[in-house]
């Protein structure tokens, strides 16, 4: 191709996709053009190792870009990179193993070093050898270097016009803009290794927050979703998560057209224990702008499981918080992630897994079961439960998850939300029901539309 192209892979949670958006706006913005990953000359794949079975998906998809494009240069970063960096670097010299908080950087220096290539007519080298952007110490998730342009986004970070500049163009059309306000975690669930892969908890400071969510608002965009790895534990400077929530309404509530609604923000996953009364207060007084909807993973609904998963609450903590942000904000929907056949789970635990679910009354449960992930804790237990036993369990509460959101959207129809069209057949409610737009609505607006059971 005559152009730099680029294709961006993949892997894993809310805040990788809006990190690797992040680096599909950097390219974009220097002239690189999207492709497949046949066509790419430079192809990023954005990796996960949550699970053992996210780490064979990211050993897969790495070895699918090898072989789908035999020119193309391959940078491998993220969390998986973290924990087994010289795995990925022995696949293949074409492979350029660089760490997350120095991604933005380096995509800067490959895409330059493409242009001077073209200018010279020289190969584009397999390998940094050596690059700045490897040798430089102390990086952390907020990159600031002179060759990335300090009023365009904060790459790492998944922004766009950190400074107030307008934000580049959206990619494959998304409506809905997530914004990385949070990287790393201080808990050590004991199934989980994200925590040695992200390091420990740091927060954005809250202006670049509202400076490019000010951007995201002049520009049009409707919907701003807030991530993080352990997003309700940020803190910048004693200000916490609420108050960052209510200064992003107040500073955005201008940006719309007399007849429009203003942008409304989504908050991606909070942990049950983060959750604050100012918060939830907040939730009640926002009219929507805040979306009465929250993600609360639970993971099991036995209180001695959750003890061994180093969960910092248990059974009841969770079910009083439910019962309370139901009393305080009746709209709320409520979805979770449940993991099923953890080490030692009975038959008992995931009875109480079950009745607690259906007392939280959620539209929808993301149902994993548990894999094993080499490092942790929990893989090194003897009392490991039998595959067929832990897909009979997953079977068995997809079901109750069906059953909860059947009866969830039951329940509300009849009711008036607005909702964020996204494409001509698909829109996304407040609660985050998918519903049919009205014909003709504008793609990226918010309308109102009725519920009803279909």
């Amino acid at each position: 191709m005559s152009s730099f192209s680029f294709c961006v892979v993949n892997l894993g949670c809310k805040v990788n996709r809006v990190e690797a958006d992040g680096f599909e706006r950097l390219l974009v913005e220097r002239g690189g053009v999207p492709a497949v990953e046949g066509d790419a000359n430079l192809i990023v794949v954005n990796t996960c190792t949550v699970t053992g079975e996210a780490e064979k998906k990211t050993r897969k998809a790495v070895r699918h870009a090898l072989g789908a494009n035999a020119q193309a240069a391959v940078v491998v970063t993220g969390c998986a990179t973290e924990i087994d960096r010289a795995t990925y670097e022995a696949m293949d010299e074409r492979v350029t193993v660089v760490p997350k908080a120095e991604a933005a950087l380096y995509l800067a220096e490959q895409f330059e070093a493409d242009s001077l290539r073209r200018a010279k007519a020289m190969p584009l080298p397999l390998r940094s050898g050596g690059s700045t952007v490897l040798e430089r110490k102390g990086h952390g998730p907020f990159p600031t270097d002179a060759s990335l342009d300090s009023s365009r986004m904060d790459v790492s970070f998944g922004g766009a016009g950190a400074q107030g500049c307008e934000p580049p163009p959206l990619l494959d059309g998304r409506t809905r803009i997530g914004i990385k306000v949070q990287d790393g975690c201080d808990n050590a669930c004991t199934y989980c290794i994200v925590h040695v892969a992200r390091g420990r908890a740091v927060s954005r400071p809250a202006d670049e927050v509202v400076a490019e969510a000010v951007a995201l608002a002049r520009a049009g965009v409707r919907e701003i979703v807030l991530t993080g790895i352990n997003l309700g534990s940020y803190d910048d400077d004693g200000r916490d998560l609420a108050d960052l929530c209510r200064r992003l309404l107040d500073e955005t509530a201008d940006f719309h057209g007399p007849d429009e609604p203003p942008c409304r923000f989504r908050i991606g996953s909070v942990e049950p224990m983060d959750v604050s009364m100012e918060f939830v207060a907040l939730l009640a007084e926002a009219e929507g702008r805040l979306c009465r909807h929250l993600h609360l993973p639970l993971q099991s609904g036995s209180s001695k499981v959750l003890r061994e998963m180093a969960r910092p609450y248990d059974a009841q903590e969770f079910r009083q918080l439910v019962d309370y942000l139901r009393a305080m904000v009746p709209e709320v929907a409520l979805t979770t992630d449940i993991i099923v056949g953890f080490p030692g789970e009975t038959d008992e635990d995931f009875k109480d897994t079950c009745e607690l679910a259906r007392h939280c009354d959620f539209s929808k449960i993301h149902v994993f079961p548990y894999s094993r992930r080499e490092g942790t804790p929990a893989a090194a237990r003897p009392d490991q439960v039998a595959p067929d036993v832990k897909a009979a369990r997953a079977a068995r509460l997809r079901a109750l998850s069906d059953e909860l959101a059947a009866a969830d959207r039951a329940a509300r129809a009849g009711a008036t939300e607005l909702a964020l069209v996204e494409t001509p057949d698909r829109a996304t409610t407040e609660s985050y029901l998918e519903v049919a737009p009205p014909e003709g609505a504008v793609i990226g607006s918010l309308v109102p539309l009725r519920l009803s059971t279909a």
